[in-house]
C-alpha cells in the first residue's frame, strides 16, 4: 500500500509557500483549542513532547512555555521555518505523517492540533503517533467537527451562492479511510488504534476576526475553498466576494466584527 495518497499531494500544493498568509488569517482560530489540548495531553515541565503538523508553531510555543522539551514537524517548509522562528527552544523539523523520524517510544506526550485533517489516511498517521509514543503516553488530538458549524462554512457558502460547484479534481479521503467526523466516531477511531483510556470533547467557539482578515485565507488560496476561490476567473471572484460581504452581515457583531461559530472534537488517550 502507497503510503501517501492523492489527498496527501493535494495537501503539500495547497499549503506549499502559504504560512505567512496561514498566519495572518486563520492561524488565531486553530490555536484556540491549545491549552486544551496540552492539558489532555498532560504536557508539563521537563516532559518530552512531539507537536504533529505545528503549522507555524502555536502548539509547540504554548507547550514551550509549560517548560517542555518539544520537538515539532510540519510536512510544509515554510510552515516549519515559521514555527522555528517564533518558536525558540522548540526543535523543527520538516516531516510528514505517517512517516516520522523518530525512534519508537522516543516521546512522553504527542499532540496534533487538527493535523488528522490533512493527511489521506489517518489511521495510519495515528498508529505512527502511537509508535513513537512511550508506553503510558498521552497523545492528544483535534479535528474539525462534522457537520461543520455555520462559521467553519461561510466562504463555501459564499462560493456556492455564486453558483461555483466544487470541482471534480479536488480529491477526498476514499471511503475506507475516512471516519464520522463525530464524538463517537473520533473516539472508535482512538480506540481501534490500540489506544486506551480515550476521551473525546466537543469545543465550541465564536472566533472574532474582521471580514477581510478572514476572506484573506482563501483569496491566498488556503483549504479547498482557497484552491476553488483562486481558480475561477476575476469577474467570478468579484461574484463570489459580494456574496461573502452579504453573508458576513449574518455574524457582524456591534463593534463591527465577525463572530464566526465554529465546533472542533478534541480527543486523548493513553499509549
Amino acid at each position: 500500500m502507497t503510503i501517501f495518497t492523492p489527498f496527501d499531494a493535494a495537501e503539500r500544493r495547497t499549503w506549499a509557500g502559504r504560512a505567512a498568509a496561514y498566519e495572518r488569517s486563520f492561524a488565531a482560530l486553530c490555536a484556540h483549542p491549545v491549552p486544551t489540548l496540552l492539558d489532555a495531553a498532560e504536557v508539563r515541565r521537563g516532559l518530552c513532547v512531539l507537536d504533529a503538523g505545528t503549522g507555524t508553531g502555536s502548539a509547540a510555543r504554548a507547550a514551550g512555555g509549560r517548560g517542555a522539551a518539544v520537538t515539532a514537524v510540519d510536512a510544509d517548509p515554510n510552515m516549519a521555518a515559521r514555527a522555528a522562528a517564533t518558536a525558540p527552544g522548540v526543535a523543527v523539523c520538516v516531516a510528514a505523517l505517517p512517516r516520522l523520524p523518530f525512534a519508537d517510544a522516543r516521546f512522553g506526550a504527542v499532540v496534533g492540533n487538527f493535523v488528522l485533517n490533512h493527511v489521506g489516511r489517518p489511521r495510519t498517521a495515528l498508529a505512527e503517533l502511537r509508535r513513537v509514543a512511550r508506553p503510558g503516553a498521552r497523545i492528544a488530538l483535534s479535528i474539525w467537527a462534522a457537520p461543520p458549524a455555520p462559521g467553519q462554512t461561510l466562504i463555501s457558502r459564499a462560493l456556492q451562492a455564486a453558483g461555483v460547484p466544487r470541482p471534480a479534481h479536488l480529491p477526498t479521503l476514499a471511503p475506507e479511510d475516512d471516519f464520522p467526523r463525530t464524538q463517537e466516531g473520533f473516539a472508535d477511531l482512538l480506540h481501534e488504534t490500540g489506544l486506551t483510556a480515550v476521551r473525546c470533547e466537543i469545543l465550541t467557539w465564536e472566533h472574532r476576526t474582521t471580514a477581510e482578515q478572514w476572506w484573506s485565507g482563501p483569496a491566498a488560496g488556503l483549504a479547498s475553498a482557497g484552491q476553488i476561490l483562486m481558480s475561477q476567473p476575476p469577474e467570478v471572484i468579484t461574484e463570489i466576494k459580494r456574496q461573502y460581504a452579504a453573508l458576513c452581515t449574518q455574524f457582524t457583531a456591534p463593534d463591527g466584527l465577525l463572530a464566526l461559530p465554529h465546533t472542533a472534537l478534541l480527543a486523548s488517550a493513553q499509549a
